[in-house]
């Protein structure tokens, strides 16, 4: 007697926010490897975006969060283009991003930073930090 688990079954919360922030099914990945073997930045990755994939299809999030391939990626759109099943990683990437920022997790206070360290900071990079830690 074969065993049949609905996709709906192993999902918990956080892969469920990822799926409705990227507005991608990551059931639908079938684990080819094209994604992978096109991502310029995955030279850099703990882990590759296929692997993040199945991760996520098995409900891993949190083995997710501790690696850097979700930081490394560069949306460069190149794993979303190669996809045969039209599923668009790179935001689901930016989705694992979001989730993790929403946690504080790398949060940053500007005022925590002592002085003489903010001076040598260029501006742009608070404002930068700030865009991308805001919700």
């Amino acid at each position: 007697m074969e065993l049949k688990i609905k996709d709906k079954d192993i999902r918990n919360e956080i892969v469920k926010k990822i799926e409705e922030l990227s507005n991608t099914n990551v059931f639908r990945c079938y684990q080819c490897g094209k994604c992978s073997a096109g991502c310029p930045s995955s030279p850099f990755m703990d882990i590759l975006p296929n692997q993040v994939m199945m991760l996520l299809q098995e409900g891993k999030i949190e083995y997710i969060l501790g690696k850097n391939t979700h930081w490394i990626c560069a949306s460069c759109f190149t794993c979303s283009a190669r996809c045969p099943k039209d599923i668009d990683i790179a935001a689901v990437m930016e989705a694992i991003r979001v989730v993790e920022t929403r946690n504080k997790k790398d949060y940053i206070s500007i005022y925590e930073i002592k002085e003489e360290e903010r001076k040598g900071v260029p501006p742009i990079a608070f404002v930068s930090a700030m865009r991308k830690l805001s919700s």
